[in-house]
């Protein structure tokens, strides 16, 4: 291959963007796959993609750096320019010599949002996209959840790339290297420390640097800002065809499930694929972890043949090759419990049927709605001691990995209430979105929800596969109706396993604690502990929705 570097394209403000070319040896003409990243193109050549299986299919690969990030010139501020950048620079790929004006994009995560970006644009040429692990609305998983700060990723991905905003200013080395030096020991004390400091809204550890948060803050002073990372809402714009891969574990799960749901309901070219994998999941066999659980090879990108499968995606659709890219079932699915990849018609499946589980006395869970009056469950949360994140859908500082873990910790705490199931007599799958309506009252003007559906084994270990929360403003006192989204999963709770449901009001520090004042989170540092009480008698029944799939004969 031919490898140009720091090719300039000029956007329509004048700003000067640099990408590297890679380009078969030849005539071509060729199409055009794009990547652009905010993390350096350089690091992140064979991230989402196999460059070199690509180039030998006959594509031109571009890898750009986004504005104001490593040598492309401009301000950084995330999620500002992207759809002006991305119809740009798509435009300006489609024009380079050999290319043969077919355009398709790569990448995940935030280079996945840069895709659907561009895409909401339409640029001239665009004909396909391939986002993983992104999201589709930033109030559902990147810059909130149900209400609460996803304080998590907002401290740890704000610091990350901060150290680009820092490098960039025009300051004496000695200055650069000390400044360096103090965004990078705040980044290490993310866990003991800087989450815990207050304002969570202004958090101390982001404000100390002055560089742009992920946009948490911006949000937070106007809802508007967060328009630029939305793609809720716009799919009917969109021409592209879409493979969009997510995994169980990801912090953006639900968005890339919304996504793929958004542009089937409105007959455009969608595919989903999701494993059960975490945001970092990519790189090699250690893919087929998640927390404590290995899913086994056939778990991992290279189970599946993602890199092929992908590349069989551009050929259809920017060569115009029938291959059979577009035929057959558009979904594919990994069933946890049962380790299998399933093909679907649809997402979410249609024979899947809500089937609700009541929450009782005793801590039981059950398929029975209660016929009496049952008292309620009460317990303390104290902001200040908040119960600890353990696992799931996460991206933050290292100390809490994403996946399945054992809930022991969690479980043995005061302020989690537990409902269990009976073992079960046959296998049960629970494929689909899961809901949690909850009858409850707190003593607070303001406090949090948050529950959690976990799989117990015959050993008692209890595992997450999802959880949810809701950040509620009440009448102290007074009872309410409240629904918690859990997002979606899909697992097989075997034969002689229980299903389990927790209920709490914190998932500290992977979303920013309530305290129970009802300030707003940009000022809020005074905090006071609430009184709990969970109903679940014949008048209030909580219970957990799930989506169940009856085994086929």
């Amino acid at each position: 291959m031919e490898i140009e570097f720091d090719v300039e394209a000029t956007m329509r403000d004048g700003t000067i963007l640099r990408a590297d070319v890679y380009r078969p040896t030849g005539d071509g003409p060729w199409p055009v796959l794009i990547q652009r990243t905010p993390y350096d193109r350089r690091a992140l050549l064979q991230m989402f993609l196999d460059p070199f299986e690509a180039i030998s299919r006959g594509y031109i690969l571009i890898h750009q750096d986004t504005r104001g990030r490593f040598r492309s010139d401009g301000h950084w501020l995330p999620f500002t320019y992207e759809v002006e950048d991305g119809y740009d620079t798509v435009r300006w790929a489609a024009s380079l010599p050999r290319s043969s004006g077919a355009v398709g994009m790569l990448g995940g995560s935030y280079t996945g949002n840069t895709q659907w970006a561009a895409a909401v644009a339409k640029p001239p040429g665009l004909r396909a996209i391939s986002p993983m692990i992104t999201w589709c609305d930033p109030g559902d998983g990147l810059l909130f959840r149900g209400g609460a700060i996803e304080l998590g990723l907002y401290g740890f991905w704000t610091l990350m790339t901060g150290s680009g905003a820092i490098a960039a200013r025009a300051q004496d080395a000695a200055t650069t290297v000390a400044t360096l030096g103090a965004l990078i020991a705040d980044f290490d004390g993310l866990a003991p420390r800087g989450y815990w400091e207050l304002p969570a809204g202004e958090l101390p550890a982001l404000a100390r640097h002055g560089v742009p948060d992920i946009g948490v803050q911006r949000a937070l002073a106007d809802p508007a800002h967060a328009d630029g990372a939305t793609i809720a809402g716009k799919h009917s714009v969109v021409e592209a065809a879409a493979l969009n891969t997510g995994g169980w574990f990801d912090i953006f799960l639900q968005g890339t499930l919304d996504n793929h749901t958004a542009m089937a309901a409105l007959g455009k070219p969608t595919r989903l694929i999701v494993g059960p994998w975490t945001h970092m999941s990519r790189a090699g066999v250690s893919g087929s972890v998640a927390g404590e659980v290995n899913f086994g090879l056939a778990s991992t990108h290279q189970g599946i043949a993602f890199d092929r499968l992908q590349l069989d995606f551009y050929d259809h659709w920017l060569k115009g090759i029938d291959n059979g890219a577009d035929a057959g079932p558009p979904v594919k699915i990994f069933v946890m419990g049962i380790d299998q990849w399933r093909d679907e018609a649809e997402w979410p499946p249609a024979r899947a049927v809500d089937t609700p589980w009541y929450l009782g006395a005793d801590a039981t869970l059950t398929p029975t709605p209660p016929t009496a009056e049952q008292a309620p469950d009460h317990y303390t949360y104290d902001p200040a001691d908040p119960v600890r994140t353990r696992g799931g859908h996460l991206v933050m500082a290292n100390e809490y990995p994403a996946g399945q873990f054992d809930q022991a910790a969690v479980e043995q705490r005061p302020d989690v209430l537990l409902y269990t199931s009976e073992p079960l007599t046959e296998d049960l799958e629970v494929t689909g979105r899961v809901r949690v309506r909850l009858h409850a009252a707190t003593d607070a003007p303001s406090t949090d929800w948050v529950v959690r559906l976990c799989d117990v084994d015959p050993d008692d270990v209890s595992r997450n596969l999802c959880d949810g929360i809701q950040r509620i403003r009440a009448v102290p006192g007074e009872p309410g109706e409240y629904e918690i989204d859990l997002w979606s999963t899909s697992n097989v709770f075997l034969a002689g396993h229980r299903i389990r449901v927790q209920v709490t009001s914190s998932n500290f520090p992977r979303w920013d604690r309530n305290l129970n004042t009802g300030e707003p989170a940009r000022t809020a540092v005074t905090m006071r502990t609430a009184q709990q009480t969970i109903f679940h008698d014949r008048a209030r029944p909580s219970h957990i929705i799930l989506p169940v799939v009856a085994p086929t004969s």
